[in-house]
């Protein structure tokens, strides 16, 4: 009985330790002998494989009036674009001390042309980007040092909510920074962060400068790669999000050997398997994926998939929805194999389907019309989160300071009309260019508005 007492007592104090770290300091170093529960140890092995990251680069600044001569010589400006020099903090850790690596968030990067890492000890290093992947908002550097530590990595399958968790990094630039919290919920998607998402939802503090660092189990391993939060003032309220661990090393192990995430295609378009189309199909099961169209000629199709099939597992894994499992397609390799169970007609069957390789068509601007020069067209790949839910082309590549990126031309842009005639691929906006002449009315989606810009 006084054992459960004692277990009761230092649960407590625990508990008190993790929620109220404040008043900490006035507590007894031990409870009837015994020493009170504390993070201390875990993290004096862990906090050394998490780095500060700091980057430098630029950015050309210049509206589209630029481009107006009469404007330029009106207002005496300069004819080339202005440069502004940005900086930036965030977090990575290191997964392979050996080879060096470290894994972090794109857009820590994205923009840098120099990139130091700060170890726990205060060493700096120049680091070297390996690889990026901006569809999951992850990358690779590398650096050359030696007593490097590594994390140990833990299954984020096996992440239960209501798990304690611990977040660490560089949150504002202060410096190595420890917050804990709980698991919150898993396999959040739909939020428009990333084009992939299975995030872990935690209510561990997550503040700016946290991006690329660690979230770790109570063993110090890690579980996920911190991303981002959901803030209306750009400060911490309690709903952070980060990349599962699993899925992490997936893309790593992609960015390490081919410098890029060569994704596989079934071509298929699915949506969610809502309680109402689950009644319409007359089965019991209210998760999945629903395969509304199967293309022509693709991997599904050679595969024997068909329309109204509704997908249940992938590989063993149990798919929840159409995000879920574009995730994972997403992430296997071109050419593998992978096993799909669907119901169909009531009945439960399980298809082999070798993944197919993700071609994209890509179009020059500049060949199409000269007030395009700079921007590249593509249909929308089927990685992307508007694949079957939008038509359009997207602008797959803009080159800065180019004319259309001065005309308002932004990477990732969908073009839905060219002078008020629809486009759905590529092929739709050549034939809309085709003597169009020297004035072009672009209507644009933009993240989840749209807008009309016109081009002369």
């Amino acid at each position: 009985m006084r054992r459960v007492c004692r277990y009761s007592l230092s649960l407590a104090l625990c508990c008190l330790l993790i929620l109220a770290p404040a008043a900490s300091a006035t507590l007894p170093a031990a409870v009837d002998g015994e020493p009170l529960p504390s993070l201390a140890p875990m993290l004096e092995r862990t906090v050394p494989t998490v780095v500060n990251l700091s980057t430098r680069g630029r950015v050309v600044e210049q509206s589209p009036l630029l481009d107006d001569p009469f404007f330029r010589r009106f207002f005496d400006l300069p004819q080339a674009p202005r440069e502004r020099q940005v900086r930036g903090l965030g977090s990575g850790v290191i997964l392979d001390a050996e080879r060096g690596y470290i894994l972090t968030n794109y857009h820590v990067i994205r923009r840098a042309d120099e990139i130091v890492v700060t170890l726990y000890d205060g060493r700096r290093l120049d680091a070297e980007v390996v690889g990026t992947d901006p569809a999951t908002d992850l990358a690779v550097l590398r650096v050359e040092a030696d007593r490097l530590d590594a994390v140990k990595v833990a299954d984020s399958d096996a992440l239960r909510v209501g798990d304690f968790v611990v977040a660490i990094g560089n949150p504002f630039g202060l410096g190595q920074t420890v917050t804990s919290g709980i698991v919150s919920a898993l396999g959040r998607s739909g939020l428009g962060i990333e084009s992939y998402e299975d995030f872990i939802q935690t209510d561990a503090s997550i503040n700016p400068g946290n991006s690329g660092g660690a979230l770790v189990n109570l063993r110090g391993e890690l579980v996920g790669i911190n991303t981002a939060i959901l803030s209306r003032g750009g400060g911490n309220i309690g709903i952070g999000f980060a990349i599962p661990a699993n899925m992490a090393l997936q893309i790593m192990e992609h960015l390490v050997e081919y410098g890029e995430v060569r994704r596989g295609r079934l071509g298929v378009m699915v949506q969610d398997l809502t309680p109402d189309l689950a009644q319409a199909f007359g089965i019991p099961q209210t998760r999945g994926a629903v395969i509304s169209r199967v293309e022509p000629g693709s991997a599904a199709d050679r595969a024997g998939l068909r329309e109204g099939d509704v997908v249940l597992q992938v590989d063993g894994r149990a798919v929840r929805n159409a995000g879920e499992m574009r995730n994972i397609i997403g992430l296997l390799r071109v050419g593998a194999e992978v096993e799909l169970e669907v119901v169909r007609d009531n009945r439960r069957h399980t298809i082999t389907a070798q993944v197919g390789e993700i071609e994209i068509t890509t179009l020059e601007g500049g060949q199409l019309s000269r007030l395009l020069d700079g921007a590249g067209f593509s249909d929308i790949p089927e990685d992307s989160p508007l694949y079957g839910r939008v038509r359009g082309v997207l602008v797959a590549s803009l080159e800065g300071g180019s004319r259309a990126a001065r005309a308002g031309l932004r990477e990732g842009d969908v073009i839905l009309s060219v002078n008020r005639q629809p486009v759905a691929g590529v092929e739709d906006l050549r034939r809309a260019l085709d003597g169009a002449g020297q004035r072009l009315l672009l209507n644009i989606r933009r993240d989840e508005g749209a807008f009309f810009l016109l081009l002369q």
